[in-house]
């Protein structure tokens, strides 16, 4: 099958080289490759959507008129990435996450980066995701992301770039684990002969993790979700099952005597530890919004006495909003005294008359995003956007340029991807997920997502995008 594949030369390939010679660490791969029948691999891709619908592994898109569960596209060609390589990433991710927590409680605490000017104020204290409420109140460890999830990409120059950081409510681990117990399934072979790094440690890590989350001893740990509508409702139910631990919604729990208590069939029981699926506005219709139906009363003001934990904490959001994100390196430099070992996308802040010139005269070579939008949409990729496109955005951008970044179009590397016709380069990205408690925890690898339309640059689920199963190779010592 392998001489279906042709790369292009600009790109960035995960598996060949420029010259069409594959990479080291693809080398068993490579060899599986040049046997591999084309219809059995069909076989096999059609047994996987089966498995996978059976499973229930499915996700809602919000504004979608026909309200239909989709099904994420699973490519079963893994994303492999070499021991040194991902030990540099581990370093990298670790180092990023800690000065975002650090941040966090510096802005809800002294103040410092700001007083220093190294973040500007009015980005932070005026930022819709800041919480006031948050300000003075002390948390077990300093914790405020418990559960990160760091977007980054490789350019053509063979470099990492964050794309982005995670904190509020990042998703996407339950299919991590799912793209790897399928690959097992259809492909043990594959694995017999190598040595890759495990990632189903990834539930009992999570538990671990918001157990250490409490200063209580044996926490009563629980994961609250939306509900069956939201979009990643599939994965909340999953987490809670592999961790062993109650899903519940809002009408499950209610605030009594300054604690959060749990019916059970048995009784109220007392929640120590929230994993929360729900974003900060809807958490307690008493302190945000009076309407949401998906908090529980009085919440916050148990969660400001310190009698439950709330993972991540509220008022985390303004530290992974595009406005933010450009400080990152900087916050490594001022609280960890450290050179970043992971590099941003030079940004543009539009907000800055000289950044915003430039976005206008470069608008086609760019890509321009909305500060506090997510799932790939509010956004223009400038080298494929029509004329019209550019002309709408140039006015949005002269109506409220606050309101918007711009970042060079980086070329993100490419992976073989099955298609109808055999093999063919698509691009993707790279979700690894951190776990703050005592110690910071990555499960080797992550979530790769892949834009399955030929040309691509987004991979977000709700855009067509899909997911690959990622394989860290390991040295002969146990990772």
């Amino acid at each position: 099958m392998k001489e279906s594949y042709q790369i292009a030369s600009h790109f960035y390939d995960e598996m060949l080289l420029s010259d069409g010679q594959h990479r080291a660490h693809y080398q068993q791969y490579w060899e599986w490759l040049q046997q591999a029948d084309k219809e059995a691999v069909a076989r096999k891709r059609e047994e996987a959507e089966l498995l996978f619908h059976r499973v229930g592994i499915t996700f809602n898109v919000y504004g979608d008129d026909g309200g239909a569960e989709r099904l994420i596209p699973f490519d079963s060609v893994p994303r492999i990435i070499p021991a040194s390589e991902w030990a540099m990433l581990d370093r990298g991710i670790r180092q990023r996450v800690q000065a975002l927590n650090a941040f966090l409680h510096d802005i809800y605490h002294q103040q410092l980066i700001l007083k220093a000017g190294i973040v500007p104020a009015e980005q932070v204290l005026v930022n819709d995701q800041y919480q006031p409420c948050m300000q003075g109140v002390d948390l077990h460890r300093n914790i405020y992301a418990h559960i990160v999830g760091v977007d980054m990409v490789r350019n053509n120059d063979g470099e990492y770039y964050v794309l982005e950081d995670n904190l509020r409510t990042p998703s996407g681990v339950s299919y991590m684990l799912e793209n790897r117990k399928m690959m097992m399934r259809l492909y043990p072979e594959l694995f017999a002969g190598q040595h890759i790094a495990p990632v189903e440690r990834y539930p009992s890590h999570l538990l671990q993790t918001l157990r250490e989350s409490s200063p209580v001893n044996d926490p009563v740990v629980v994961v609250l979700t939306p509900g069956r509508f939201n979009s990643a409702y599939f994965e909340h139910s999953f987490l809670a099952q592999q961790m062993g631990v109650e899903l519940v919604e809002s009408a499950d729990l209610f605030v009594k005597d300054g604690a959060v208590m749990m019916r059970t069939t048995a009784g109220p029981c007392k929640v120590d530890v929230i994993y929360r699926r729900v974003d900060d506005a809807f958490l307690d219709p008493l302190a945000f919004r009076p309407d949401s139906m998906l908090g529980v009363p009085g919440l916050l003001s148990v969660y400001r006495s310190g009698n439950v934990v709330l993972a991540n904490a509220i008022g985390t959001g303004v530290a992974d909003d595009k406005s933010i994100y450009p400080y990152v390196p900087d916050m490594i430099r001022f609280y960890l005294d450290e050179d970043p070992i992971l590099n941003n996308v030079p940004t543009w802040q539009c907000r800055k008359p000289q950044d915003l010139t430039y976005v206008l005269a470069n608008l086609a070579k760019m890509v321009v995003k909305e500060v506090h939008g997510a799932g790939g949409y509010g956004m223009l990729i400038g080298p494929v956007a029509s004329q019209q496109e550019l002309s709408d955005f140039r006015d949005r951008l002269k109506a409220r340029p606050e309101n918007y970044i711009a970042q060079d179009t980086l070329s993100l590397s490419t992976c073989p991807t099955f298609i109808d016709n055999g093999l063919a380069p698509r691009h993707i990205d790279l979700r690894p997920f951190a776990l703050c408690g005592a110690d910071i925890r990555l499960v080797p690898g992550g979530l790769t997502r892949v834009a399955l339309n030929e040309g691509s640059l987004v991979v977000n689920s709700s855009q067509g995008g899909g997911t690959k199963d990622t394989w860290v190779l390991e040295d002969d010592a146990s990772c």
